[in-house]
């Protein structure tokens, strides 16, 4: 797989597929802008190397419809002040009045196409869309990392229209890292996998089986896994129809001598509200009228123990509700334990992601992944289309 650095870029225009997907408030203030800052170092190579910048994106789901609630000017403004240049916002992402703003832009200077899912053919993976955008530019890069394992019109589609694609460094970056810790890893090589459903991440758990050395399972998927060894987890969520799934891949993981570690207590509550009492409890104790929301005290300490000689680790979801405060200090407490290790830390999923910088222990991890389902794919052995079309392995 080429990447941006393989081809000539100088005078040509580049058309750069970019994730900046970022959250913002109901006044449309970006309340992070990591995923914008990561895509740098690619806008800006195009633009040192005397390129036409036209950058590309998605904003949250708008179903095919134009809502200026997802409108990129916000991200152009942010954009802007990084890059120090007037990055413009057209109007749409195809069209006669798109094509002259591109036809019209003069080296280093940069156009932020308005937000693809606007259009249906987006997410349709349409070819007549694909080819609109393929036509603005000579060099396609893809440097979206987050959406590579969803087959979309400016991810795969687009492909087959432009001559000269190639990945950006972020992209570039992503798989490197993933393969750094798979592939080759420096052991003990510990997986870390929390969030909310069991069959979200069944694929990913059974393939790593024969990769990892152990497993720590975390969030309420813990408890479909707690259930199958007999404790009585009250209201808490449980995957009732995975309970046997989920102690046959204990069953795998004891015979493949790969250690598996559950939580032992549980902060526990009658319902999901910030103004909910709580109290925390052995794993045997939940009572039977409530819910295990985060993992207990004593949980994040025998982890904490697990984590102590690892050289390599992979987490992929939170410990708990961590949006509420009350619920949220197993997975602090886990973004703690995992940054004052001594090994090589890969992390993706959103929920994870914005768990970790609001810590403000970012800086400690190795590698922050852009990509919650992306990263997923990866960790399940699922080629990402995104990657394929570009030329590169189906990675399985």
């Amino acid at each position: 797989m080429r990447s941006i650095k393989d081809i000539e870029v100088s005078g040509k225009k580049v058309l750069v597929r970019v994730d900046v997907n970022v959250p913002m408030d109901d006044f449309q203030n970006i309340t992070d802008d990591t995923r914008i800052r990561e895509v740098l170092p690619t806008l800006r190579y195009v633009l040192d190397h005397d390129g036409i910048l036209i950058i590309c994106a998605h904003m949250d789901r708008p179903k095919g419809k134009v809502d200026p609630k997802y409108s990129l000017a916000p991200v152009a403004k942010r954009l802007g002040r990084y890059l120090k240049l007037d990055v413009k916002v057209a109007p749409d992402c195809i069209g006669p009045e798109v094509k002259q703003m591109v036809d019209d832009l003069k080296t280093r200077e940069v156009l932020l196409l308005e937000n693809l899912r606007f259009h249906k053919g987006e997410q349709e993976n349409d070819d007549e869309f694909a080819k609109e955008l393929a036509s603005l530019c000579d060099v396609y890069v893809n440097d979206a990392f987050a959406v590579c394992h969803r087959e979309h019109a400016s991810v795969s589609a687009i492909t087959r229209h432009v001559q000269e694609r190639v990945a950006g460094f972020l992209l570039l970056n992503e798989l490197k890292y993933f393969h750094e810790a798979m592939e080759n890893p420096r052991r003990p090589l510990v997986a870390i996998i929390g969030g909310a459903k069991v069959s979200g991440k069944l694929q990913a758990l059974k393939n790593m089986l024969g990769r990892v050395n152990k497993f720590i399972i975390g969030g309420a998927m813990a408890n479909t896994f707690l259930k199958s060894k007999g404790y009585n987890l009250g209201k808490s969520k449980v995957e009732d129809d995975l309970v046997a799934e989920a102690g046959n891949i204990m069953k795998a993981a004891i015979k493949g001598g790969i250690k598996f570690y559950l939580p032992v207590d549980a902060v526990v509550a009658p319902e999901i509200d910030p103004k909910a009492e709580f109290k925390i409890v052995p794993i045997q104790e939940i009572p039977d009228d409530w819910m295990a929301l985060d993992i207990g005290p004593a949980s994040s300490r025998l982890f904490e123990e697990v984590l102590y000689d690892a050289r390599t680790i992979i987490w992929n979801g939170p410990m708990g509700i961590f949006e509420i405060d009350a619920f949220s200090r197993g997975t602090v407490s886990m973004v703690h334990n995992v940054a004052n290790s001594y090994a090589l830390t890969i992390v993706g999923g959103g929920d994870t992601d914005v768990a970790i910088h609001s810590t403000g222990q970012s800086d400690r991890f190795t590698y922050i992944s852009t990509g919650g389902g992306a990263f997923l794919n990866l960790m399940e052995g699922k080629p990402l289309p995104g990657v394929v079309a570009l030329g590169g392995p189906d990675l399985e």
